[in-house]
C-alpha cells in the first residue's frame, strides 16, 4: 500500500466504525458507544491532519471524508433519539440536511460538472456543534446527564445551525449552478 492513501485508510475504518456504534447504542451500552465515537473522531483529526501535513490529499479522500462524518452523524443522531437522549424532529433535521446536501451534490454533478467538496466555515462550524451534541449526550447517557436547561439550548443551538447551514448549501451551489450554466450558454 502506498502510504499516500493512509488517510483514506483510515477514513474507511471510520466509516466501519458506524455499525458497531449503532450496535452499542441499541444495546445500551453507552460507555462503549462514548469510545467508538471518540475513537471515530480521532481517526477523523489523524487522517486529516496526515493528508494536509504530508499533501496526502486525494479526491477519493475528499469525497469519503464528509461521507464517513455524515455517515456516523447521522447513526449517532438515529441511536441517541432511539435510547430517548435526543428528539425526533432534530435527527430528521439532521438527516434531513444531509440528504438534500448529498442530493444537491449529484444533481450539481449531473447536470453542471464535478463537484469540488469544500464545506463553508458555517458548515463546519455546523458540523462540529453536532459532534459536540453527540458526544455530550453520550457523556449523558454513560456518566451524568447535563443539566436540562443546558441539553435544552444546545439541542436548539445545533438545530438552528444544522437548519441555516442547509439553507445556505441550497443558496450557494443554486447561485454557481445558475452562473455556470449562464456561462455556458453565451
Amino acid at each position: 500500500m502506498n502510504l499516500r492513501q493512509l488517510p483514506n485508510l483510515i477514513t474507511g475504518v471510520r466509516m466501519l466504525l458506524v455499525l458497531p456504534l449503532m450496535w452499542s447504542l441499541r444495546d445500551g451500552d453507552y460507555d462503549w458507544s462514548l469510545v467508538i465515537a471518540l475513537a471515530a473522531g480521532g481517526s477523523d483529526a489523524v487522517d486529516g491532519w496526515l493528508a494536509k501535513r504530508y499533501r496526502w490529499q486525494t479526491r477519493l479522500g475528499g469525497l469519503l471524508d464528509p461521507v464517513a462524518d455524515k455517515l456516523l452523524l447521522v447513526a449517532s443522531f438515529v441511536g441517541l433519539w432511539l435510547a430517548g437522549a435526543s428528539p425526533g424532529w432534530l435527527t430528521a433535521l439532521v438527516i434531513g440536511r444531509d440528504v438534500v446536501i448529498v442530493a444537491g451534490a449529484v444533481v450539481y454533478n449531473a447536470v453542471v460538472g464535478p463537484v469540488d467538496a469544500n464545506p463553508t466555515l458555517l458548515s463546519k462550524v455546523t458540523t462540529v456543534a453536532q459532534i459536540g451534541l453527540v458526544l455530550a449526550l453520550l457523556v449523558g447517557l454513560a456518566w451524568r446527564p447535563l443539566p436540562v436547561d443546558v441539553s435544552i439550548g444546545s439541542i436548539w443551538l445545533v438545530a438552528a445551525l444544522t437548519f441555516v447551514s442547509g439553507i445556505d448549501y441550497v443558496v450557494r451551489w443554486s447561485l454557481l449552478a445558475h452562473r455556470e450554466l449562464r456561462a455556458r450558454r453565451r
